[in-house]
């Protein structure tokens, strides 16, 4: 059973002889109470923060594949104009040699280009979960810390 700040503020003790000071128990029951409500709200901005990096690397990942598509259309176009540049030898063959050598050199020098963006966004896609994974395991020590510290309170019934 998961225990809310509700029921700390509402959780009622027996008295009994030479029991607790009442006032005493009160007060710490309202401090839990106030603990637990800002443990939730954290945890609550923590799940959000998570949603919202996910939604960023799902776009970075929508990125990613737009410039691998751009990559294999690039290469198949260089291939076209390979093709295209052989034909036109036949009739021309100084003129188009020299020109496919231009078309060759500018589409090798954009498969460059684009294999460095890649590398790049890979590099930031991976700074990205390496920050979140951090992130994530901060926050999870510090729930853990406060569970622990929680735990090792004696029981005072």
């Amino acid at each position: 059973m998961r225990i809310t700040p509700l029921d700390i503020q509402q959780k009622q003790f027996s008295r009994r002889f030479k029991g607790f000071d009442m006032e005493e128990v009160d007060s710490f029951l309202e401090l839990i109470r106030e603990e637990m409500e800002e443990l939730l709200r954290d945890n609550a901005n923590l799940r959000e923060e998570s949603r919202r990096f996910e939604k960023q690397l799902k776009e970075y990942k929508n990125i990613e594949t737009t410039l691998k598509d751009t990559l294999i259309s690039t290469q198949q176009m260089v291939e076209d104009y390979k093709l295209t540049a052989k034909k036109d030898a036949d009739l021309l063959k100084k003129e188009a040699e020299m020109e496919a050598e231009i078309m060759i050199r500018d589409a090798h020098t954009k498969v460059v280009k684009i294999h460095e963006d890649i590398t790049d966004l890979k590099g930031v896609r991976r700074h990205f979960k390496e920050e979140l994974r951090r992130l994530i395991e901060s926050h999870l020590g510090m729930l853990e810390f406060d569970r622990d510290r929680g735990a090792e309170k004696p029981d005072e019934t």
